[in-house]
């Protein structure tokens, strides 16, 4: 879920043209997460291949980032390595929603409403450690960096982005900013024409730059941070009860430091605030070598089409353009930089 601060920090709407030749560390886990679940049939099934196997990530990993490719976008996909232990508690009510989502999902089928069996499925929907590995294994063949982050993926995508191994981190959620990450690009995953509700709107990249939006915000990296754990984390998903993002400014711009302000609100999560706190300030990150390849064309298509029964025509399309003759200038400049 992430920190919900969208109110409050400022975006500016690119293209995604304004980032040719541009390296972007982005969140993998919340990347698939999004074609998992958005990239369904009608009443919620997710794409499956002849053996009943769930392929709606595949699809929307290899379309989406072959676009990236052939914009001249230079994606790094940093994963999610093991989470801090204090987040364990959130993580199994997590779970326990996805079951009741599941149960309403069926209920829903069984009464034949299409409309809330697909809401309640999306809801339902979990990333395994299969489907993880096939994400890693195809994008590897497809030439794109895969960086394991040894805890959360928004800290090491933050991490490279502070060191200048990636221009900017690509997230939907805004956890990166509390990070660290001095850029930070929401909405790049699923930019293009979209359906909401009987029309459709078009949904482009913004960008957030962490220095103008503490500047506009009136507070320091660490004040956000504390706004961040009032209304909400990863860590202490429901936020400090009644504290929205308005009342969470107020109170870090009167009480700045931690000691200050834990004494003026009620704290009922079993971590404490300064546990939460150390985290964003000092989370276990890692160096990584980046390293661009050239797409592995046969490799490509036995994951795809051999494998998941994927449509050659559709797969030999994709491979042409981020392979094509008329390409290899630029694609070799792509691996180099």
């Amino acid at each position: 879920m992430g920190v919900q601060i969208s109110r409050l920090v400022e975006t500016k709407e690119i293209e995604i043209k304004d980032l040719l030749g541009r390296r972007v560390a982005i969140d993998a886990f919340n990347t698939i997460f999004q074609f998992l679940t958005t990239i369904r049939q009608y009443d919620g099934t997710p794409l499956m291949d002849s053996k009943s196997r769930i392929t709606s990530h595949l699809s929307g990993l290899f379309y989406r980032t072959a676009k990236f490719m052939e914009s001249g976008i230079k994606p790094i996909f940093v994963f999610d390595g093991k989470p801090p232990a204090f987040k364990d508690k959130e993580v199994n009510k997590r779970k326990e929603r996805r079951r009741e989502a599941g149960k309403k999902m069926r209920e829903a089928r069984e009464k034949g409403d299409f409309v809330d069996a697909r809401k309640y499925a999306q809801q339902a929907a979990s990333l395994t450690d299969e489907m993880i590995q096939e994400s890693k294994q195809l994008l590897q063949t497809m030439g794109v960096p895969v960086v394991d982050a040894p805890s959360e993926g928004e800290a090491q995508a933050a991490f490279l982005v502070q060191q200048g191994q990636a221009w900017a981190a690509a997230s939907q959620d805004y956890d990166s900013l509390l990070f660290g990450a001095p850029r930070l690009i929401i909405n790049l995953s699923i930019s293009g024409k979209r359906k909401r509700g009987s029309s459709y709107i078009q949904v482009k990249p913004q960008i957030i730059e962490l220095k103008k939006a503490l500047e506009h915000l009136g507070i320091t990296r660490d004040q956000l941070i504390l706004l961040g754990i009032l209304i909400g984390t990863d860590y202490n998903q429901s936020g400090v009860e009644g504290i929205g993002p308005v009342k969470a400014l107020q109170l870090v711009k009167k009480y700045p430091s931690i000691d200050k302000l834990k004494d003026n609100i009620d704290w009922r999560f079993d971590t404490t605030m300064e546990e939460i706190f150390e985290f964003f300030k000092n989370p276990p990150i890692k160096d990584a070598e980046i390293a661009f390849g050239k797409p592995d064309e046969d490799e490509i298509k036995k994951i795809l089409v051999d494998e998941h029964d994927f449509s050659e025509e559709r797969v030999d399309k994709v491979i042409d353009r981020i392979t094509g003759l008329k390409r290899e200038a630029s694609l070799d400049k792509w691996i180099k930089k």
